[in-house]
């Protein structure tokens, strides 16, 4: 059935078990993917920026033809401006020039106004901090407040969270069979993860989470951020509070190098026919460590949160 725009293809993305990987490594369990990076705007965040958008037309709080602005590492920028377009709103993406130039490309194309940040003094491309996301805070505000604009504010606003309680939860149970034992998520907002979780919840009471960080900025862990800066986009930032993750039940935060993750998305592309990006090198990397841990039997769940060709012009795929 034809579907009457692209936005109604947001979400119901398949998902996969990675039994190759799992058997390779000689571990005991399963883990089962969701291929959200086959999301129209090839990543998760996709099911967020619907999710905000029309919780804020159903509030009021976004008025017609109204100017939408959004901090954003690229993903969530590209579905803010697939759902603007649709919608009809004129969408400012606020970005980092640390992140991958193949991100402010794709929003550019699909008709948003890209602003770039430089980074703070000392940083690396290709590396966002939190003091660089600091600056790309602050310039989000400033435009929101100079062009009466709407934030769509993917740290606070609870369509984010929302939005993955009521399709990415209920998707994922489905997908297993209801065989869910655990789920596991790399943290940027914290919108999937807290949204998830209590979707989950509500049909498992015991499903256990887990939470994963860089190694060297695990914050939520309680450590020090001896190494803010990490290759892994779209989280990680050294933020010790997020609304999201208030009240949600943690079992474990796990640390993922750099390097384990992408090596991980290599090993994805490799053994499984996925192409993604850093964080979900970095969320199979981390299943399957809990598979040789405390989670040895069970099934986990994990997101594929973007694509590979967003990560092109970083080291991600050189010489893999």
């Amino acid at each position: 059935m034809a579907l009457n725009s692209i936005v109604e293809a947001i979400g119901s993305t398949p998902a996969v078990w990675l039994d190759r990987m799992v058997a390779a490594r000689g571990l005991r369990g399963r883990i089962l993917a969701k291929l959200d990076y086959l999301n129209p705007g090839f990543s998760k965040k996709d099911r967020a920026a619907l999710g905000i958008i029309s919780a804020a037309e159903a509030d009021g709080s976004l008025r017609p033809g109204q100017t939408v602005v959004e901090l954003t590492s690229g993903n969530m920028g590209t579905g803010l401006a697939i759902v603007c377009a649709i919608r009809g709103y004129p969408f400012v993406a606020v970005m980092s020039r640390g992140n991958s130039s193949e991100r402010a490309r794709m929003m550019a194309a699909l008709g948003a106004e890209v602003v770039l940040v430089d980074q703070a003094a000392g940083s690396r491309p290709g590396q966002v901090s939190g003091a660089d996301l600091a600056l790309v805070e602050e310039a989000a505000r400033s435009l929101t407040a100079e062009r009466g604009a709407f934030r769509a504010d993917q740290f606070h606003h609870a369509g984010n969270a929302a939005a993955h309680a009521r399709t990415t939860a209920p998707e994922l149970w489905a997908d297993s069979g209801g065989g869910l034992t655990a789920f596991v998520d790399f943290v940027g907002s914290g919108g999937t993860f807290g949204g998830v979780m209590e979707g989950l919840r509500r049909l498992n009471p015991e499903m256990r989470g887990y939470v994963v960080e860089p190694e060297g900025a695990a914050v939520l862990a309680g450590q020090e951020a001896a190494y803010p800066a990490h290759p892994i986009q779209g989280g990680g930032y050294a933020m010790a509070d997020l609304d999201f993750l208030q009240g949600v039940p943690v079992c474990d935060f796990l640390q993922v190098s750099g390097a384990e993750a992408r090596e991980t998305a290599r090993a994805l592309a490799r053994e499984e026919g996925i192409f993604a990006g850093f964080s979900a090198g970095a969320n199979v990397a981390a299943a399957l460590s809990l598979l040789s841990g405390p989670e040895a039997g069970g099934t986990v769940a994990v997101i594929i949160c973007d694509c590979g060709l967003k990560y092109l012009s970083t080291d991600l795929w050189e010489g893999a």
